[in-house]
């Protein structure tokens, strides 16, 4: 989308729907991922908005589906969550205007916070696994059928897609469908039941931030409720989390004796997806764990 007719539309529609007069917007670039276009928005040369921008006919969407989510967190009242003040299709692009917040020091602190936050996500609860909508994980589609059963929930909904497609791309072989079958009979030894947990969906280092206070603030969710192993082992990959951080979840909810295992199960679903978005730099971690628990 050129930039100019962008600038115009964003002008109309932050005026109408803010007390901002939006008559010098101006762009400029930041990181966002491998499928969006990311910008900071100033006005009059401060910063106000965060702007994402990708196609709405590869993603058709899910920015839509973001925004449900984003919201959904911040109904909780549970950790900082950016206000989303736009989110429309133009042409065959998708944006999504996010309140800006500008990126402040992680402390002691702030891991001490975001742990007693995040359990206190983890005990909003539901009477089922799955989501009132399906969403997506990265930019590959996340079904969120509503089951009674984690194990279910896991294998149908978030595993054996995954291993589909991953099958169809020639990305996995005979023996590591074999593995995976042999792994789902074990895996309600290994996963102890809990009621479902909501979830932020795609928790690792890249989605948290804390903001000028140092406070945690969560984007960029892929939410759903389900077992909080989910998160809890999302924490531990592409970086991992400070100690404090793990110490005051458990001293809020307190973790089973085996949780670095259910991790280790559970990031079989986000190895998965890097699998199928990337390629085969992820098979080596998927098959290690295969190994481990067969």
């Amino acid at each position: 989308m050129n930039i100019q007719p962008l600038k115009e539309l964003l002008t109309e529609r932050i005026s109408k729907q803010t007390k901002i007069a939006a008559g010098s917007i101006e762009l400029s670039p930041v990181g966002g991922g491998s499928i969006n276009n990311c910008y900071k928005l100033l006005i009059s040369n401060k910063p106000k908005f965060f702007l994402k921008l990708n196609s709405a006919v590869s993603f058709p969407g899910l920015f839509e589906k973001e925004k449900n989510g984003l919201r959904f967190l911040a109904s909780q009242n549970c950790i900082r969550i950016p206000s989303v003040i736009l989110c429309e299709t133009a042409g065959d692009h998708q944006l999504l205007l996010l309140e800006w917040i500008e990126s402040g020091i992680r402390s002691d602190d702030t891991w001490r916070q975001f742990g007693e936050q995040l359990a206190r996500l983890h005990y909003t609860s539901n009477d089922y696994f799955g989501f009132a909508e399906d969403n997506y994980m990265g930019s590959l589609p996340q079904a969120n059928n509503l089951v009674e059963n984690w194990i279910d929930f896991f294998v149908n909904y978030r595993i054996r897609p995954q291993i589909e497609l991953a099958e169809n791309k020639k990305l996995l072989d005979k023996s590591h469908i074999s593995s995976f079958e042999a792994l789902f009979k074990r895996l309600n030894s290994i996963i102890n039941i809990e009621k479902p947990s909501l979830l932020h969906g795609d928790l690792w280092s890249g989605n948290f931030m804390c903001d000028e206070r140092s406070a945690p603030v969560l984007i960029d969710p892929a939410i759903y409720f389900g077992h909080r192993s989910m998160d809890l082992g999302m924490t531990t990959l592409f970086g991992g989390f400070d100690k404090g951080f793990y110490d005051a979840y458990h001293y809020h909810y307190p973790l089973p004796g085996n949780y670095h295992e259910q991790g280790e199960l559970c990031n079989l679903y986000p190895l998965l997806i890097h699998l199928n978005l990337f390629g085969q730099s992820y098979l080596p971690d998927i098959s290690h764990t295969l190994r481990k628990f067969l």
